[in-house]
């Protein structure tokens, strides 16, 4: 592997359950090909992070043609922290040019449980998965056993089974909503491909998501769980994998968005595929990529796989946050009760994350205010604009419901 080449990686950890960073942490990374040869080791500041630090990676080429080099390079990371149980996250996926960041959640040594292991799979583009079985794209209300919902709504967690829907020995998980979407992005995609091709990727995986959540699919047929990780009947989810930072960035922007055709009301249940061993009705993976390079647009490649009449369309209601977006971004300059909220919010999310600087809740945003902001910006792997835009509000608002989650009976 040419060394020209490398990734980037930055490791986030937090106590399990919880928003509270653990600083001090002792992070150790591994080649996974020769485990005892150590690569890097460095330690979290009072965010829980560490710097962002090179990784060689395959050339870069390898992602972004069909070709049988294995694409991304493989690590192993070990986390260690006085007090809490050491856990170790093997063959995390290093893409060339690409910021990957991999976060971990330690148990207290008091739980009295053994060293916790993960071993990411391969990407599915990479690996060998089974193909999905075709389903209809609209789900009749009148199927037995099915139960719709009356609004589409972004849940504030799915509930992903860990292999196929009659495995009664896979384990549950409840996991946030971006997070599942930005996992199965990372899985499913490769973050080295054009930014119009990953927007219309990850709209056809939030309105397949929220296709099972608005029908309850699942539940409508005894199971409970919103979805698996199975490539047969929804998507891959990894757990516990590494995501990439232009991926989070995109799930941010547009994680209340949909598929829609006029006229049905539930979200649009958007098969795809790889498009290279695997061919299918919906979008082709591969072929998105190319559409892309082509100077296509996320809803010119939407167009071309599922026709003109699909269209993008918004959630009624976010589940678990205090307040919705305000329709335009805070400033410099901008004031209100929307202004104030948000300072208080931050203030409270600064009591864990001493780097943020705390502000007075005045409700005009000044000078402060908008450091404070890109602060925030910085330690949650957003852009630094120190602007309150769609992303950051709901990052913020996100963050602040775990930290004062904390603190419930």
């Amino acid at each position: 592997m040419p060394d020209t080449f490398q990734g980037n990686l930055q490791v986030n950890v937090t106590v399990e359950g919880q928003f509270i960073p653990i600083e001090n942490a002792t992070v150790t990374i591994y080649n996974t090909g020769n485990p005892e040869q150590i690569v890097e080791q460095t330690t979290t500041d009072s965010s829980g992070q560490t710097t962002l630090f090179p990784l060689a990676a395959p050339n870069p080429e390898y992602s972004l043609e069909i070709t049988d080099e294995q694409p991304y390079s493989e690590y192993n990371c070990r986390v260690e922290a006085e007090g809490y149980e050491p856990f170790t996250v093997s063959a995390m996926q290093i893409l060339a040019g690409i910021n990957a960041l991999q976060n971990i959640s330690l148990r207290p040594l008091s739980q009295r449980l053994l060293p916790e292991r993960t071993v990411i799979p391969p990407h599915t583009l990479f690996g060998d998965y089974p193909p999905k079985i075709p389903e209809p794209e609209v789900k009749p209300i009148a199927e037995s056993g099915e139960i719709i919902l009356s609004r589409v709504v972004i849940p504030e967690y799915i509930i992903v089974h860990d292999g196929p829907p009659a495995d009664n020995r896979a384990n549950n998980y409840y996991v946030t909503y971006k997070d599942y979407i930005k996992n199965v992005a990372s899985s499913e995609i490769y973050a080295t491909w054009p930014e119009s091709t990953i927007y219309a990727n990850v709209l056809v995986i939030m309105s397949f998501t929220l296709n099972r959540v608005y029908t309850e699919y699942y539940r409508g047929r005894g199971y409970d769980f919103t979805i698996t990780s199975s490539t047969a009947y929804d998507q891959k989810w990894m757990k516990d994998r590494n995501i990439y930072e232009n991926i989070d960035y995109v799930v941010d922007s547009i994680f209340n968005n949909y598929l829609s055709r006029p006229g049905i009301r539930q979200p649009i249940l958007t098969s795809y595929c790889d498009g290279n061993r695997v061919q299918c009705q919906g979008l082709s993976q591969w072929g998105s990529k190319d559409l892309g390079d082509a100077g296509y647009s996320a809803i010119d490649i939407i167009h071309y796989y599922y026709g003109d009449d699909m269209y993008i369309n918004t959630a009624e209601a976010i589940s678990g946050v205090p307040s919705s977006w305000p329709g335009e971004n805070l400033t410099l300059g901008s004031s209100g009760q929307k202004v104030r909220q948000m300072q208080e919010q931050l203030n409270r999310i600064a009591r864990n994350y001493p780097l943020i600087p705390t502000v007075t809740a005045d409700g005009i945003y000044g000078p402060a205010t908008a450091e404070s902001v890109r602060v925030f910006q910085q330690v949650f792997d957003l852009p630094q604009t120190g602007v309150v835009d769609f992303a950051t509000w709901y990052r913020i608002s996100d963050i602040y419901v775990g930290v004062t989650r904390i603190a419930e009976p």
